[in-house]
């Protein structure tokens, strides 16, 4: 700094020293115009290898990703092991004796649909039942069930079937 090579500027008490630019040749416009197409030209190559860097990140995430060759032959195995049992267990389902046969089935579905319109039907009845005691009943609800002995679906944790 003292030799005039470097300058100095004191902010507080922090000094800062950088190169002295007056003692730097002055630039010409022509040669300032070539430094600014070739800093154009070097940041559209900049461009180009980051867009490729992009791309490369992306197909080497995509690889890294996916399986391995043994990783590949190991899942084939696996799938190829519970396949085998799937039929096995298939054929036992159709060798099986005691089929149900699809007259049964909807009788059977049927029976449920019926007891379930039933099963709704006598809840509403006993629901409106209770609702007209309790209006004229001093004590709470729960003190009514408890008392009568009643219990309740929710209690249970029981619910209708769609």
């Amino acid at each position: 700094a003292q030799q005039g090579r470097i300058r100095e500027k004191a902010y507080g008490k922090q000094k800062i020293y950088f190169a002295d630019q007056e003692q730097l040749p002055a630039a010409s416009d022509a040669e300032l115009r070539g430094l600014d197409a070739q800093i154009a030209t070097l940041s559209s190559q900049v461009q180009v290898l980051q867009q490729n860097c992009r791309q490369m990140e992306a197909e080497l995430k995509e690889l890294s990703s996916s399986m391995t060759t043994s990783e590949m032959a190991k899942e084939i195995k696996e799938l190829k092991k519970d396949c085998e049992s799937y039929t096995e267990k298939l054929e036992r389902m159709k060798s099986a004796t005691n089929h149900v046969t699809p007259e049964e089935k909807e009788k059977v579905c049927s029976e449920q649909k019926l007891y379930c319109r039933e099963w709704r039907r006598r809840k509403r009845m006993a629901t409106e039942l209770l609702d007209a005691i309790l209006e004229g009943y001093p004590k709470s609800k729960k003190q009514f069930f408890e008392e009568v002995g009643i219990e309740t679906d929710e209690e249970h944790n029981v619910v209708l079937p769609a």
